[in-house]
């Protein structure tokens, strides 16, 4: 026996999302209008979770929940539902919907619909109720339709209406009416595909088995486009009612089911005939539920309620909706810390919401990752708030970074990495990217498409306007001769970097000593803290220059508590000028030994006896702090023997080849002891002074 099925049967997508939506919603004062589905099983099954069904508005509590099944309702339920607070889950039907906003456009334009199905069909009830006018209910080939002739028309067909019924009343009306007649095909394709699957295989087929309820209207339609093309069709509602006696002779079996049918129905049946008959090994019928079940209505990520069987060392024996066998949910797949059978022996006939989280090689359920789920749903409600998230970046290519969030997937293009051009894009896998969304995709595909770049750059631009705010503080609150205190940063050859109250301000080398110094930390310590003068402002350049000798007391200011007249000192001779030397008694204090103080001897020139460099011993002879003037003398210090007695006046040649004739060098002390010289004063100076007296 070879056994073949419809693609098309089963759940179509409206009713999977009704049933799914009864299934998974909170049934607390929840209420669902008529039947969710014309299939027993299923209406029992949500019964069961709690869902109270009704056959009228009125029966709703004010402020309760109700759901709108995939039939669609009138218009002006949904104005009395907002006028009694009740709040509406809407599973009307992609394709129910489109007719209804066609009937109400049209009827709106002056046209009178003409609806094309059973009257007494929920969804043609309800299409009704979209039309300004009311509308005409057409369901058999021979209708009168004479009330037609003088009208414009606008003509639609329940989404489960016969396709071959809807074209020949379409002929019979157009033959008819006078005036013009806008078709709408809206008979939903499933049920054009599924209508048309039971032809070929009803023609092909020795006999027919159609499942599904006896009040689904699409059930019927297939039954009777079955019955047309095949002498043997056998309904059935349930697996129940199968008798593998009718089909024993027959070669070739075909089996299609309703929109309304659960696959588990299908399934079933089929391992009711595989208990029964050995079926064609190229046609086997484990591949055949293998099918069904790949087909089967559960998709990863969905939430589904369950019955617990039992509780076992595994885990727990849960039943499925519309499933007659219990799978084992491992134990590791529930919410809780450890788990104990016992725990759950009280919880038997108890449901239980889980995932689908695998589907093949079988369907895998877990209870924990609802919660996982409800903490991503969270997070990603804050990401899509524009809250910043992390990630660690696993991988590159040539567009941009790659990382993982959950469930969802994480790209990062290149330009929104940082601000700039990245080229080497490797050195950040491994690393955590702080990035904000820039489109996320909730489909299958579940994407997020993120910049961290926008981030770096608030941040670059919030450091900038907190400097500027701080410099603009800063220099509003500075001014020249100010004293401040700063901490010495780093040191370069031309001075010290001083971070005076966060803003960089600049020592220069020369400003740091007053006897001067070669290196800065010679004076300064590198994160020491000083005070310093504020020496120069340049507000435009941003630039700020400080020194740090102005505050030190100079070397001649603390000389007149150390030197006097009379004591004898020790230095270096520093220059060597016509009229005498120059000695450092200190840094920053020189002192002049003039010529006529070097020896009591007559020197042609003081170069002939000191050189530069050479320290000596001298006596203060003369000392003006304020002036910056000290005079010294080698020769008072000189041994007594050394000292040759002033040649008496002698009259004549004689006194006058022994006598002394004034020498300019007196003069040049005079002007040392007048003040024209200085100790300061530099060598070129002196130089041109000696030059201009002579």
């Amino acid at each position: 026996m070879q056994v073949f099925t419809g693609k098309n049967s089963g759940f179509c997508r409206g009713v999977k999302n009704a049933v799914d939506t009864a299934m998974t919603v909170d049934v607390d004062n929840t209420y669902i209008l008529g039947e969710i589905i014309h299939n027993a099983d299923v209406v029992e099954a949500i019964a069961k979770r709690g869902i109270k069904q009704v056959e009228s508005l009125e029966e709703i509590p004010d402020g309760a929940t109700v759901i709108f099944r995939s039939h669609g309702v009138p218009l002006n339920y949904y104005e009395k539902c907002a006028e009694r607070g009740i709040k509406i889950i809407d599973c009307t039907c992609k394709f129910v919907n489109n007719t209804q906003k066609i009937v109400k456009s049209q009827s709106e334009q002056g046209k009178f619909i003409v609806i094309c199905g059973e009257p007494t069909h929920p969804e043609v009830i309800g299409l009704k109720g979209w039309c300004a006018d009311g509308a005409l209910i057409v369901n058999d080939v021979g209708q009168d339709l004479t009330e037609l002739r003088d009208k414009d028309l606008c003509v639609v067909a329940q989404t489960t209406f016969s396709v071959e019924k809807f074209e020949n009343i379409i002929k019979n009306i157009k033959k008819l009416c006078e005036k013009s007649v806008a078709v709408f095909k809206t008979i939903c394709y499933t049920t054009v595909g599924r209508q048309k699957e039971a032809e070929e295989l009803s023609e092909k087929c020795d006999a027919m088995i159609v499942i599904g309820g006896r009040n689904s209207s699409n059930t019927n339609k297939l039954y009777d486009i079955c019955a047309k093309h095949c002498d043997n069709v056998i309904r059935l509602t349930s697996a129940d009612e199968f008798e593998y006696e009718k089909i024993k002779n027959f070669n070739k079996v075909g089996i299609v089911s309703g929109a309304s049918t659960p696959n588990a129905q299908t399934r079933e049946v089929l391992l009711k005939m595989d208990n029964n008959t050995e079926v064609n090994a190229t046609n086997s019928m484990a591949d055949v539920v293998a099918k069904i079940d790949s087909e089967s209505k559960y998709k990863r990520g969905q939430i589904v309620t369950a019955t617990i069987s039992n509780a076992t060392d595994d885990g727990l024996e849960i039943l499925l909706p519309f499933a007659k066998k219990e799978i084992v949910l491992s134990k590791d797949e529930l919410d809780c810390e450890n788990y104990n059978p016992q725990d759950y022996a009280g919880k038997v006939g108890e449901s239980i919401d889980l995932m689908v989280v695998e589907l093949k090689p079988s369907l895998k359920l877990s209870q924990k990752m609802i919660k996982a789920r409800a903490e991503e749903e969270a997070q990603i409600a804050e990401i899509e708030a524009g809250k910043d998230f992390k990630v660690t970046c696993t991988g590159s290519n040539k567009g941009g970074l790659v990382a993982q969030l959950g469930s969802y997937s994480v790209f990062v293009p290149a330009k929104e990495i940082r601000p700039g051009f990245v080229q080497d894009l490797t050195k950040y896998v491994g690393k955590v990217l702080r990035l904000r969304m820039i489109e996320i995709k909730k489909d299958r595909k579940k994407e997020i498409i993120a910049s961290q770049r926008v981030i770096l750059q608030e941040e670059r631009d919030a450091r900038a306007a907190a400097k500027e705010a701080r410099e603009q503080e800063f220099f509003d609150a500075i001014s020249e001769g100010d004293i401040v205190e700063g901490k010495v940063e780093r040191a370069t050859s031309f001075g010290a970097f001083v971070s005076v109250g966060g803003f960089d301000c600049l020592a220069h080398i020369s400003d740091l000593s007053w006897t001067g110094t070669k290196e800065v930390t010679d004076v300064l310590e590198i994160g020491g803290v000083y005070h310093f003068k504020v020496l120069k402002i340049d507000r435009e350049n941003k630039k700020v220059s400080i020194g740090y000798k102005q505050l030190q007391p100079q070397p001649w200011e603390l000389a007149a508590d150390k030197y006097h007249v009379g004591d004898v000192i020790k230095g270096k001779v520093v220059r060597i000028v016509p009229f005498g030397a120059f000695v450092e008694v200190e840094k920053g204090i020189d002192g002049l030994v003039h010529v006529s103080q070097i020896s009591y001897e007559r020197i042609e020139t003081p170069a002939s006896v000191l050189s530069v460099g050479e320290e000596v011993e001298a006596k203060i002879v003369a000392f003006d702090s304020e002036a910056k003037k000290m005079n010294l003398s080698i020769k008072a210090l000189l041994p007594e023997q050394e000292r040759k007695p002033r040649a008496e006046k002698v009259e004549g040649e004689e006194g006058r080849k022994h006598s002394r004739a004034p020498r300019k060098d007196d003069e040049e002390l005079s002007n040392w002891s007048e003040g024209s010289i200085s100790v300061g004063t530099s060598l070129g100076e002196i130089l041109a002074k000696a030059e201009k007296k002579n």
